[in-house]
């Protein structure tokens, strides 16, 4: 009975070191499947994105602009002369101040119709802005395959709430012109940098999308050759915005805010260290800038050796960026570095002989042409 009992014992054995090993050997051969699988399929996924972004790449646009920002749409026209067509528009007047404009690129042939047409805009003030809508709609009409609006800068981000009633909320009317645009058979694609309210997006519907897109790229190529080694954020809300944008360098993180003392509100540093540190103060656009300027001193008075600024936009009314240049009361960054989506203002700004560089969008908005780069 025994050596029955132990010979079944041994079958048994046999059999679940059998069965265990075959569940094994299946196992890992099911793994290395699905990864060959999961390998195949990234590979695969790979090479239709580089078809897609080819097809992207091959695109031409005709290109029409805003006189603001006309350089730019040159500079396209110039480095780029296989995928981009410059037509000049006259932005002229009549004598009783109506507009009298005229587009290039109709007659004697029709270079318009059919085609992708990349419109650069600058809103800088409200009377070239309705002008620039009107050439819009002209343009939607005309039969295109597609309208794509760079607005690099948009003045309206700040003025997307009513606390009173009968206030404006400018970013609201501008989104209800944009939307009310005629369709061509696709929406009007807005490309905007780095846009202060970013929540303004879904203001847009019908025949509208953003396409929310960011400069500091521009930046982080820019610092790569520099000793800065940290940066600041002027509040939390920058830090959450464009920190993670930071990721990839190795770099100190410091953030600064408002915070009350008795009845005055001061900034003062809430995390990180500044001392010994080479930083630039980020954020996404500086009017007179005294928030930028307060965060530069506190940071100073925390042993940081040097400080530097970057803003997406300078908007900088009344020639406030005198301020910050050298001699001025506000004098406290080694470098300001601003991108020229507001031209009007970075051609005053003091290049040569002073602490400002304007850093080109012209590559960032050939490259977020083609790849929907992230905000």
């Amino acid at each position: 009975m025994r050596s029955v009992l132990f010979l079944a014992f041994l079958i048994f054995e046999a059999a679940t070191g059998f069965a265990f090993s075959y569940t094994t050997n299946t196992r890992l051969h099911s793994t290395h499947l699905q990864q060959s699988k999961s390998s195949d399929i990234d590979i695969q996924k790979k090479i239709a994105y580089a078809s897609h972004l080819k097809k992207r790449k091959d695109m031409k646009y005709q290109i029409i602009s805003a006189e603001a920002a006309a350089p730019l749409a040159r500079r396209l026209a110039d480095e780029y002369p296989d995928r981009f067509t410059y037509h000049d528009t006259s932005w002229g007047k009549f004598p009783d101040g109506t507009d009298n404009i005229k587009m290039e690129g109709f007659s004697p042939l029709n270079m318009i119709s059919g085609e992708h047409i990349l419109f650069l805009a600058s809103f800088h003030n409200n009377d070239v802005t309705l002008s620039q809508f009107q050439v819009m709609i002209v343009l939607l009409q005309s039969f295109i395959e597609s309208l794509t609006v760079v607005l690099p800068y948009s003045p309206v981000g700040t003025m997307e709430r009513v606390t009173t009633e009968g206030t404006v909320a400018t970013a609201a009317s501008y989104a209800h012109l944009f939307s009310s645009l005629p369709n061509c058979g696709k929406p009007t694609r807005l490309m905007v940098y780095d846009l202060h309210t970013l929540q303004n997006r879904f203001y847009l519907h019908n025949n509208a999308v953003a396409s929310l897109q960011t400069s500091i790229p521009l930046l982080k190529e820019r610092i790569k050759n520099t000793d800065v080694n940290c940066v600041a954020f002027p509040d939390d809300g920058a830090a959450k915005r464009f920190g993670e944008l930071f990721d990839d360098m190795d770099l100190e993180i410091v953030i600064c805010g408002k915070v009350r003392d008795g009845e005055k509100r001061s900034v003062k540093i809430q995390e990180g260290v500044a001392e010994g540190k080479n930083i630039v103060i980020v954020d996404d656009l500086v009017q007179t800038g005294g928030t930028l300027f307060e965060c530069g001193k506190v940071l100073k008075s925390a042993g940081a050796s040097s400080v530097n600024a970057f803003c997406a936009h300078g908007v900088f009314p009344n020639r406030s960026w005198e301020r910050f240049n050298k001699g001025g009361d506000r004098e406290c960054f080694d470098k300001f570095w601003v991108t020229n989506s507001i031209p009007t203002v970075t051609n005053e700004l003091p290049v040569e002989e002073g602490i400002f560089e304007v850093l080109d969008l012209t590559e960032a908005i050939v490259k977020d042409l083609d790849e929907y780069s992230r905000a």
